[in-house]
């Protein structure tokens, strides 16, 4: 028979075993972000005020393209972390369940979306580059 004492059975291990595990992957997530979100407001802000076809030719350059994709992904998963975390904190039951789903769908739904319309703009921008 194996004896654990009370320490050793929790030890690393939180409420949910997956506490040190959130912490780190939102404390990853939230350094990325700091570095990424000025970049994409930076190629953000090049692009208002430009005609369609100027804007969708920047977007479709490497740097506005990763950078966009980088944030959309980054930032909607650590969205979902964090409203996931929030939402197990201040409900309970079927509520619980169902929020925490509606959170990931809508963040899901927002990067993929992101991500549709920057492959799209990615395409298109190649198609004008080949008409000039």
């Amino acid at each position: 028979m194996r004896y654990l004492t009370p320490r050793k059975s929790a030890e690393g291990l939180g409420a949910a075993r997956t506490g040190t595990h959130d912490h780190w992957f939102m404390t990853v997530t939230a350094v990325s972000l700091v570095f990424l979100v000025p970049c994409f407001v930076f190629v953000l802000g090049t692009a208002i005020g430009r005609p369609q076809a100027e804007v969708v030719l920047l977007f479709s350059r490497p740097f506005p393209a990763i950078v966009t994709a980088l944030v959309a992904v980054v930032g909607m998963l650590h969205f979902a972390r964090g409203a996931k975390t929030m939402i197990e904190d201040y409900t309970g039951g079927i509520t619980r369940e169902l929020a925490v789903i509606a959170a990931n769908g809508v963040a899901y739904v927002i990067m993929f979306t992101v991500l549709y319309a920057l492959g799209k703009m990615v395409f298109l921008g190649t198609l004008i580059e080949a008409m000039k």
